[in-house]
């Protein structure tokens, strides 16, 4: 089954007072583009990250964000008591030494010295936090590709309609084609012998209608027009990306139209290759969006 470029999938994963979040969307590209933004902390791991998700999705447009959200628990910045306690210190000191007067309100006082509210620790990644952003990053890439095979699917239904379309078309210029030759010999007889006083050879003409119909003939066209239908069911069969093959066995289905179009000296017939033109030009512009 064929797969879309377009998808979508996220996943949360909680470790300890984190909520750890990952969002992958994708869109239609000729390769794999891939963006990623990731929180400071997993950035040493950024690479891992492109190599998963390359490995994963193949081709598109691929945009990655993994970022924290932390417990407001944890969110609080903690106040260093040792430093309060100092700061503390000096200013009794300081009132005592030198006859100052004691603040109003201490708490206010030293809650506006230097570093008493700072954060010091310093985060460090460990392998128990990386392998649920791991767990994290690869639900996100499930849930991305479950949603390409529906799109996938949608996509398969809308190319087998389109393909039976133009196999119907193409069996309906045969009935056209029956009478052609006839109507061709008796409008070139009927022409030379509205000419006054001219005179031909009859084998002559003969060689060269064969000639002038054997270049009008579309029995090959057809012929191969019906295997590249049928190549194209095969392939959307084989399974994922397979995208770039359709749209070059699309791409002969319509040099055989167009030649097709080209030999059809009947009305009937040129309606016939419009409209397998626009069944064709349908699936052109979705296979752009095939993986």
């Amino acid at each position: 089954m064929i797969q879309s470029m377009t998808g979508y999938g996220q996943a949360v994963v909680q470790y300890q007072e984190k909520k750890i979040h990952v969002e992958i969307k994708s869109l239609n590209s000729k390769t794999l583009d891939l963006s990623i933004r990731i929180a400071p902390l997993y950035r040493e791991k950024e690479l891992e990250v492109r190599q998963c998700v390359a490995a994963a999705l193949v081709r598109g447009k691929v945009d990655v964000s993994v970022w924290i959200e932390k417990d407001a628990a944890a969110e609080g910045v903690p106040i260093n008591a040792a430093l309060v306690a100092n700061y503390y210190k000096q200013l009794r000191e300081l009132t005592t030494n030198y006859g100052l007067p004691e603040p109003a309100d201490w708490i206010a006082t030293i809650m506006r010295m230097p570093d008493v509210m700072a954060r010091t620790e310093i985060e460090v990644l460990d392998a128990d936090e990386w392998q649920a952003v791991c767990q994290a990053l690869n639900m996100a890439i499930e849930q991305l590709v479950a949603f390409r095979r529906q799109e996938g699917a949608a996509l398969e239904k809308k190319f087998t309609e389109k393909v039976d379309n133009i196999e119907r078309l193409l069996g309906t210029i045969e009935q056209y084609e029956r009478g052609r030759v006839e109507r061709i010999r008796t409008r070139i007889e009927e022409a030379l012998t509205a000419i006054p006083g001219v005179d031909y050879d009859r084998n002559r003409l003969e060689q060269e209608m064969i000639y002038y119909i054997e270049k009008l003939d579309i029995s090959e066209e057809k012929q191969r027009l019906a295997n590249h239908l049928k190549y194209f069911r095969d392939t959307m069969a084989e399974g994922t990306a397979q995208g770039k093959k359709l749209g070059f066995i699309a791409q002969e289905m319509g040099r055989e139209i167009n030649t097709t179009g080209s030999k059809s000296n009947q009305a009937e017939m040129q309606n016939t290759v419009v409209m397998m033109k626009d069944e064709l030009e349908q699936i052109k512009e979705q296979v752009l969006n095939v993986l």
